[in-house]
């Protein structure tokens, strides 16, 4: 190369795009760094993420309510769905690990595991992109089948706020919507604090007929993993996989 010959421009990589920061747009970059990490967990960036902390609170309906929510509570329980149980200071663990289902989709796990006084509890989730609807799709529960649309957004202090949209059932030949008046609406919000090193979640779960379903709240910490060098463990993977999205 002569030196008149201009250098050659530099190729950079293109940064690992999650399926967070896909549905986010330029909104995913008003989050905290740290946000910013942990909703980029995904194959191409090549990490899992576990955080562990306590939950200061965990409720579930209201006085008058709470008759008419066990039976609903039970079942949730049951698939993973709902939490049961309520209970202060919980330990508490949330496992993100990103994989390919058996239809080739990215998937992403939030499994919560929560060890309360009666029994240690679950709600689970998995996460994967639709195309077609062009969002983040949540399936709940270990057999995926309810889904729900989410909608993630920033706040103006660079906390994340998640929204669920319309509830879809689906079990074999049955496919449908349900109507909001048997589902919950979910607000979650989640920040990170830099005095303490620590995310701060909460999720309030509510019904227009019944009210306040359930929720939590806490901090957590959390640990980045290799993909290559750790396997995802078998326990977050869903029984059963939902093909539609």
């Amino acid at each position: 190369m002569t030196s008149t010959q201009a250098a050659p421009p530099i190729r950079r990589a293109p940064r690992p795009v999650s399926m967070f920061a896909r549905a986010m747009g330029r909104d995913f970059g008003r989050l905290h760094p740290e946000l910013r990490r942990r909703f980029g967990v995904g194959l191409d960036a090549g990490e899992a993420c576990v955080g562990t902390g306590t939950m200061r609170r965990i409720w579930n309906g209201t006085r008058l309510s709470r008759p008419l929510l066990r039976p609903f509570l039970a079942v949730g329980d049951r698939r993973h769905i709902l939490l049961a149980e309520t209970g202060e200071d919980v330990p508490f663990t949330i496992e993100n690990y990103p994989y390919l289902d058996s239809y080739g989709r990215e998937t992403v796990t939030f499994v919560r595991t929560f060890d309360l006084p009666r029994r240690r509890r679950r709600f689970d989730a998995t996460m994967v992109y639709s195309e077609r609807r062009d969002c983040v799709v949540d399936y709940l529960g270990t057999h995926q089948h309810l889904a729900v649309d989410l909608a993630f957004a920033a706040d103006r202090t660079g906390g994340l706020v998640i929204r669920s949209g319309g509830y879809r059932f689906r079990e074999r030949a049955l496919d449908t919507r349900l109507p909001r008046a048997v589902v919950g609406d979910a607000v979650v919000r989640e920040r990170f604090d830099d005095a303490t090193g620590r995310f701060h979640i909460s999720v309030r779960v509510t019904n227009p007929v019944l009210g306040p379903l359930f929720g939590y709240d806490g901090a957590f910490t959390a640990a980045y993993a290799d993909l290559t060098a750790h396997s995802v463990p078998a326990s977050v993977r869903p029984v059963r996989e939902e093909a539609r999205c």
